[in-house]
């Protein structure tokens, strides 16, 4: 839903930073990536760690960059094949990395709270459904808008419970990775029922190679 909602308000601080970033000659895929590799680093050290108020801060301003790439290349004149297929990606990259070190600290640090890394793991791979679903559906022509729990979402409620946590707030960790387990379910039900209400959704696709093909004997 922010997703689709958020960026206009989020502009007003994104725009100056991108145009700072395209008059000093830096590309928007390497801010991606370079992005990328800082959100991975902060939560594979500091959330296995303990340290999950740091680990939230700094992902989450480091996550900002997911905005600040997109606006750069709209200044530079638009993004490209390549660059979209980069940014796609490397959200997969940073959102597992996040979840996959949730997972690590709960196993290591919280034995006893296997509801946790249960909705954690559910979290973990409907995150990765989500997305898949939406870019599967368009490379096939069909139409995926909005959603319960869009990334945006995700990093929102994740980071903020993952905070409050480390400030010793009771709980608030579960109920986080709960709510995003059962959003991110629902979500994954939402686009598969928007992909198959899509007016191209019954078009006949081709076989893939070698379907038809006799065995060999």
């Amino acid at each position: 839903m922010l997703g689709v909602h958020g960026r206009k308000p989020a502009a007003v601080v994104i725009e100056p930073v991108a145009r700072m970033l395209v008059k000093a000659g830096i590309s928007p895929n390497t801010v991606t990536t370079l992005g990328t590799l800082g959100a991975c680093a902060a939560a594979l050290y500091f959330i296995p760690t303990g340290h999950l108020f740091a680990a939230a801060i700094i992902i989450g301003l480091v996550t900002a960059v997911d905005m600040v790439d997109g606006t750069m290349a709209r200044l530079c004149g638009g993004g490209t094949t390549f660059g979209a297929t980069l940014d796609a990606s490397c959200d997969r990259i940073t959102d597992g990395a996040v979840f996959a070190a949730i997972v690590w600290w709960i196993v290591s640090a919280q034995q006893g709270e296997r509801h946790q890394l249960v909705a954690a793991l559910i979290v973990l791979v409907t995150s990765q459904v989500i997305s898949y679903v939406k870019a599967r559906a368009e490379a096939g022509g069909l139409e995926i808008v909005g959603g319960l729990v869009e990334r945006p979402e995700r990093l929102i409620i994740g980071l903020t419970g993952l905070g409050l946590e480390g400030l010793g707030v009771p709980h608030v960790l579960s109920i986080a990775l709960w709510v995003l387990a059962v959003g991110s379910a629902v979500t994954v039900v939402q686009r598969m029922l928007m992909a198959s209400k899509s007016p191209n959704a019954n078009e006949i696709v081709a076989a893939p190679h070698g379907a038809n093909e006799s065995p060999v004997m």
